[in-house]
């Protein structure tokens, strides 16, 4: 009787271990993107017939999970904006997510400026935080957080005590990340469909931390010793524990905010950034859009050179926009704050993420999406006469309409001095100084701390910018 017994339990055990399993992700109220081929996926017994029914599709779809238990089923999605079931079956059990819509898929990423939530930190607000909250309840706009989870080794679920899919409203939004809330809200109301975000950040993390070891060690040693007293700044630990899992969720795009704790490091990140983007498109196997934010303007250090400037890590970050394809770049230059590396104005830098994926994503070529970014220079007899790119309206300058500061100029001996500057024929800018009677460069914003006079006439800000390559040139007063 004892081992009758014994067996039944044996039994019961192996019959609780072959119950599917799904990742967080997949799991009800979830969006799926829509009119496309998603991925639903999980885990089961060893070689085991899973049995898929969707409310939209006209037949069941079937896979058997490989000789680990794992499977995947590709399902075509389309555009229908009601909500809709999925009916999961092994021979044991059954699995229905309910609540499931169509609509576009964001994940959102980065260090502490993305992961700063709308309720902002102790004495670092978020400007129009009150009236977002109140207004947030929307069943149409879904909300997933990625916990912290470092690993050492890439992981294919999230940690254990992971949220699911939350609706929007007042009790859920506060604490999700404010750049990602102001993004998705706002692409849902113009779009009209259901929108779904996905947060994973984590606070003064390095990039290299993103990034998996197979794409990182073509440029550095890895060396992940360090997980337990920096898990945020160790090689490959937030891609291992916080990326990896949420592959192959399919997503319309990416959007990315952090470089603040890679300032000391300019040159390679022009290689880690691509190297991180490539890395995540080739495991989704898509080429999805890429938008990330410039780090703004912020510290009281005057420190002009190289690497304590952290105008040489926003110039990194603007040449990423031509070293990784389907992507851009939105500019912070107005909205720094001297004294806090979090400045309040979340919804601003939303914005212009908004504006760049309605325009690159969403084909509203009317949207303007980029300030002007400097092209080419001329040494004339009066001076340097810049052009840019992105002004197809012409330029505007705060101090008036034609005068701008924030502008350097040097000649041979790289010593830099402040510059007068004003716009001339609406579209270029005119540079020089009478402390520079040959002039060779020009830079503009080119400290750690800069406030922006350069705008297009949709008064979106132009980045920091030189004309020339010089590492170690000086400026005096």
């Amino acid at each position: 009787m004892k081992y009758l017994l014994f067996a039944i339990l044996v039994m019961a055990s192996l019959n609780l271990d072959a119950k599917i399993k799904l990742p967080a992700l997949v799991s009800s109220h979830m969006v799926l993107q829509r009119d496309t081929v998603v991925s639903i996926w999980g885990w089961a017994d060893k070689n085991e017939t899973i049995l898929l029914e969707a409310s939209w599709l006209n037949h069941p779809l079937k896979v058997k999970s490989d000789k680990n238990g794992k499977w995947s089923i590709p399902v075509s999605t389309n555009q229908s904006l009601e909500a809709q079931t999925i009916v999961i079956k092994d021979f044991e059990s059954e699995v229905v997510l309910n609540d499931i819509l169509f609509g576009e898929v964001w994940l959102c990423s980065g260090q502490s400026n993305m992961n700063f939530s709308l309720l902002g930190n102790p004495g670092q607000p978020v400007v129009g935080n009150i009236d977002a909250i109140v207004h947030s309840k929307n069943d149409q706009l879904r909300l997933f957080t990625v916990n912290k989870n470092p690993s050492t080794e890439p992981l294919e679920q999230l940690s254990a005590d992971n949220g699911s899919w939350q609706l929007a409203n007042p009790s859920t939004v506060p604490n999700f990340s404010a750049v990602g809330y102001f993004f998705a809200s706002q692409l849902q109301q113009i779009l009209e469909v259901p929108v779904g975000i996905i947060h994973t950040s984590w606070g003064a993390s390095s990039v290299q931390a993103w990034v998996s070891a197979d794409a990182l060690a073509p440029l550095e040693n890895i060396n992940t010793e360090n997980i337990t007293e920096e898990p945020n700044k160790t090689q490959t630990a937030l891609f291992n524990g916080m990326i990896n899992p949420l592959v192959p969720y399919t997503i319309k795009g990416a959007l990315w905010y952090q470089g603040e704790s890679n300032r000391s490091e300019p040159d390679k990140y022009t290689q880690l950034l691509p190297a991180m983007v490539k890395d995540w498109r080739d495991r989704w196997d898509a080429n999805f859009a890429f938008y990330y934010v410039q780090i703004a303007p912020f510290s009281k250090s005057n420190d002009y050179t190289k690497p304590k400037n952290a105008a040489f890590l926003r110039e990194a970050q603007t040449k990423c926009i031509d070293l990784i394809p389907n992507s851009f770049m939105a500019t912070t230059m107005d909205i720094g704050d001297k004294y806090s590396i979090h400045p309040p104005q979340k919804k601003e830098v939303a914005d212009r993420l908004l504006y760049i994926a309605l325009n690159k994503s969403y084909k509203y070529t009317s949207v303007d999406f980029s300030g002007p970014i400097y092209d080419s220079m001329e040494v004339t007899d009066e001076g340097i006469v810049l052009s840019f790119k992105y002004a197809e309206n012409g330029l505007y300058g705060t101090q008036n309409v034609r005068t701008l500061s924030g502008f350097d100029i040097a000649g041979e001996d790289q010593v830099f001095y402040s510059a007068e500057a004003k716009i001339i024929d609406r579209r270029k800018v005119l540079v020089y100084s009478n402390k520079v009677p040959n002039p060779k460069a020009v830079r503009y914003g080119w400290q750690c701390y800069t406030e922006a006079s350069l705008f297009d006439t949709s008064y979106l800000p132009a980045p920091s910018f030189r004309t020339d390559k010089w590492d170690d040139a000086i400026k005096k007063e």
